[in-house]
């Protein structure tokens, strides 16, 4: 606990909650809310849900007194959490929103995830044993710069140590220099960049 918030482990009852946070840090760790309009839970499908029904063990969530305001999350081996996802969480995904049709170009941001969940994309960096575990942390802005995603990253890190594994790697969009500047505090090195300078990924990686 620290003072004003508070860190507890999640539920597949925080879902509704976790996919608000999704959605207010979804444009590049900015508010997304006036870009998914027609679908708000386009991005929460992908990068919460599995998390809180198949990681709970390694799922934390952030309140304060207003209600959740942030979570991270973690996967202790990467290639068996996405072959989970693929064959228990995607196909209800693809049944219930069709691949969309036309010229990608033209389409919304919802219904680009909404092709992920036909075409989904599942980037390890190598060495693979190095860094097999691994995390996603979002935090609303009124939880930002009070140490809560330290110590969420720290808590998870730990366990996934403590379980075994030697190291973990995250993604994140080329254009968020807050994140870029967070995750090399916590002492994540750059791996790898995917995509373009204006619609890339960086992939960093921890060993410890």
């Amino acid at each position: 606990m620290m003072t004003g918030f508070r860190i507890r482990r999640g539920t597949p009852q925080d879902q509704a909650a976790a996919y608000y946070v999704c959605l207010k840090t979804g444009n590049h760790g900015a508010d997304g809310e006036p870009f998914y309009r027609e679908d708000p839970n386009a991005l929460g499908r992908i990068f919460v849900g599995p998390y809180l029904a198949f990681e709970t063990e390694l799922s934390l969530i952030l309140e304060d007194d207003h209600g959740v305001c942030g979570y991270a999350f973690g996967s202790f081996d990467s290639k068996s959490f996405y072959s989970r996802y693929d064959s228990q969480w995607r196909p209800e995904l693809c049944a219930q929103f069709p691949m969309p049709e036309g010229d990608p170009a033209s389409w919304n941001r919802s219904q680009m995830v909404h092709s992920w969940y036909h075409q989904p994309s599942y980037y390890c960096p190598e060495p693979y044993e190095h860094y097999p575990s691994h995390m996603h942390i979002d935090l609303l802005e009124r939880a930002r710069g009070a140490g809560n995603g330290r110590r969420m990253m720290e808590m998870i890190m730990a366990k996934l140590s403590a379980m075994g594994s030697p190291g973990t790697h995250l993604g994140l969009s080329v254009l968020n220099a807050g994140a870029l500047a967070f995750y090399n505090k916590l002492g994540f090195r750059e791996l790898v960049r995917t995509g373009t300078e204006s619609d890339g990924c960086i992939y960093m990686g921890k060993r410890w």
